[in-house]
């Protein structure tokens, strides 16, 4: 049996900045580090963080907690327009070849 080719059309990419819709880190900003379309999910820089146990690699060195960012839902965000200094979402303008994208609430370039 053929498996169906997923196209994945995702209109937020590495380095927007995001505005978190639901969760704890609610109505927070951050810029997107990673995107994962087959999951469809993403991971921001300094949110969504969880708590992770490292065990000593060496003779004698201490384990630690560290705080890692963890993947968010592509539907629990919204991209973050800088320039109306809202949550926005994203059309698309043609110019020439070039397919660029742009706020849907002030019509400005993302």
């Amino acid at each position: 049996m053929k498996e169906k080719k997923e196209k994945n059309n995702l209109k937020i990419k590495k380095g927007d900045e995001v505005i978190i819709l639901i969760g704890k880190d609610r109505g927070k900003k951050g810029k997107v580090i990673k995107v994962l379309p087959k999951e469809n999910k993403l991971i921001v820089e300094g949110l969504n963080l969880v708590k992770k146990h490292n065990r000593p690699k060496k003779q004698g060195e201490k384990g630690e907690i560290i705080s890692v960012p963890r993947p968010i839902n592509i539907s629990n965000v919204s991209l973050f327009c800088s320039s109306c200094g809202k949550k926005t979402r994203v059309g698309y303008r043609l110019e020439g070849d070039k397919k660029l994208r742009i706020c849907k609430k002030c019509q400005q370039l993302i």
